[in-house]
């Protein structure tokens, strides 16, 4: 077997187990901020969906996620990321009320 070939496969082997490392880092990492959500963190679903922690339920690995009052079911690992660690509630948008003109008819 030329030492090219050798030096190939080594290179391959090499490259393989750093990248199944990486991947075993960020699983590990993710489930780590799965086990410590808490009520009132925001966090992002994997669908896109942004909401708040209101139940953790590890046991039954399920949470429960207010979405602007409305109480969704879940499982952890649903979830995608933390936007915002122990906030109480979420940001909600500012609706800025148009003001009413009177129409003049002629």
């Amino acid at each position: 077997m030329p030492l090219s070939t050798l030096l190939i496969f080594v290179a391959m082997f090499g490259l393989m187990f750093w990248m199944q490392n990486q991947q075993k880092k960020q699983a590990k990492k993710a489930e780590e901020e799965r086990q410590n959500l808490s009520k009132g963190d925001q966090i992002v679903t994997i669908g896109g969906m942004y909401a708040v922690v209101d139940e953790v339920d590890l046991a039954n690995n399920k949470i429960v996620l207010d979405v602007d009052g409305v109480y969704l079911p879940f499982e952890l690992t649903a979830i995608k990321r933390v936007v915002a660690k122990g906030t109480t509630q979420a940001a909600s948008p500012v609706v800025e009320e148009a003001s009413e003109t009177a129409i003049v008819e002629e």
